[in-house]
């Protein structure tokens, strides 16, 4: 199964990794140090969304399961954590160009899943 914490309503915040290679390469080539830059493109998929995405992908079924099923991880996945990158965008002129999280698990193209 494909699970998600309690109403799945908590976000997530995600990047591609390419763009967050690029912001990485900004971040060493024009950022002060001690800078704090968020890397985020989609500012907060619920939880639920992306386990029915990773559900499609591997055609099991969705379900919600207590955070302990995670183990200590499930408080985590339990926490609503949406996020914004506007000032990193603003500050350093990065823009993400490539597939969203839900986009990405969308086109299914992870053999190691599939």
């Amino acid at each position: 199964m494909s699970a998600y914490v309690g109403d799945g309503t908590q976000r997530w915040p995600a990047v591609n990794r390419l763009d967050a290679a690029l912001l990485f390469r900004i971040a060493l080539e024009e950022a002060a140090p001690g800078t704090v830059l968020h890397a985020v493109a989609d500012g907060g998929d619920t939880m639920r969304s992306l386990a029915e995405a990773i559900g499609r992908v591997l055609a099991v079924p969705v379900e919600s399961v207590p955070p302990e099923r995670f183990s200590v991880i499930g408080r985590v996945f339990a926490l609503d954590m949406p996020s914004s990158s506007a000032l990193t965008r603003d500050r350093f002129g990065w823009q993400p160009t490539h597939p969203s999280l839900i986009d990405d698990l969308a086109a299914g193209d992870y053999p190691a899943l599939g």
